[in-house]
């Protein structure tokens, strides 16, 4: 019997080796600074758990999580079922594949410091859409009207990313072989019922890694937030990454590691909980189909 060969793993080792300079030491010394209150690298004054404390405490942290947690379960409300019925038209028009694909991927690629640019231009009153807006007499202040900066900052982040979503979902719905249609048609099966127990289930997977990467991508948003109005009208759409910016830029860097690290255990525990949950459906299918 031939012995396993385990010696692929040294292949990692480069990568592995990245990944500690690049990931695990930055976030030891983002921890440590934690619990400092820095005057500067050479000068750490020993804080303890004052800054987490302190941090949990304020209901300014607490809004603006709610805020970041709002704009993630908008986002993924509209961008997910929008994307997958474009997806679904793709599917039945072969022509408007190709281009409309490549006009979905085409936002993909603009710089994200680009995107709020492109965006203030269209919406100022000399912009496509602001000078529309105003031709038709309807009033639209995203700088002071809290309601108008969230719509913008929805519909510029759907431009952005919806393009991820259909591209994933119609991978999932071509890898659908062709006889499980053909037997729900001997079947009788209706558009209706052929989503909801042939398309949707055979796409779960991939709708997973849709539903994680703009999940992760929108509760992350910093640039688009902060050059349409910058946490305004009011604090209205002041987002965890845009206190944790403010207090970089004032110099406070004790607070903004605290800040850091509680950013990065929310990120990291929405992630682990969605695999879970993940794991343990894809268990129970396993099951049902044994």
């Amino acid at each position: 019997m031939k012995p396993h060969d385990n010696r692929a793993w040294l292949l990692m080792l480069p990568a592995g080796a990245i990944m500690l300079i690049v990931g695990v030491v930055p976030l030891i010394s983002v921890f440590n600074y934690s619990f400092h209150d820095i005057f500067s690298l050479q000068n750490l004054h020993w804080v303890g758990l004052d800054w987490y404390t302190e941090l949990i405490r304020s209901d300014r942290f607490w809004g603006s999580l709610g805020r970041s947690l709002l704009f993630s379960g908008i986002v993924l409300s509209v961008q997910l079922p929008l994307g997958i019925w474009i997806a679904l038209v793709l599917t039945r028009t072969p022509r408007l594949r190709t281009p409309v694909l490549m006009l979905l991927a085409l936002p993909l690629v603009v710089p994200w410091n680009m995107i709020p640019i492109m965006w203030l231009d269209l919406i100022s009153k000399t912009g496509l859409v602001g000078s529309t807006l105003t031709s038709l007499a309807i009033p639209f202040d995203p700088r002071f009207n809290a309601l108008h900066t969230w719509l913008v900052l929805v519909v510029m982040d759907t431009w952005h990313w919806l393009g991820l979503v259909v591209i994933l979902s119609f991978a999932g719905l071509s890898g659908i072989p062709n006889d499980y249609y053909r037997a729900a048609s001997v079947d009788g099966a209706s558009r209706l019922a052929v989503f909801r127990y042939i398309q949707l289930p055979k796409i779960s997977g991939i709708l997973s890694i849709a539903i994680l990467l703009r999940f992760v991508d929108s509760f992350m948003i910093y640039t688009e937030a902060f050059r349409i109005n910058a946490g305004g009208p009011n604090r209205a759409t002041t987002f965890l990454t845009l206190d944790l910016g403010e207090e970089i830029n004032s110099f406070t860097y004790g607070a903004a590691a605290a800040r850091s690290m509680v950013y990065f255990l929310l990120v990291i525990t929405a992630a682990w909980t969605f695999r879970t949950v993940m794991d343990r459906r894809k268990g129970a299918l396993q099951d049902i189909n044994t």
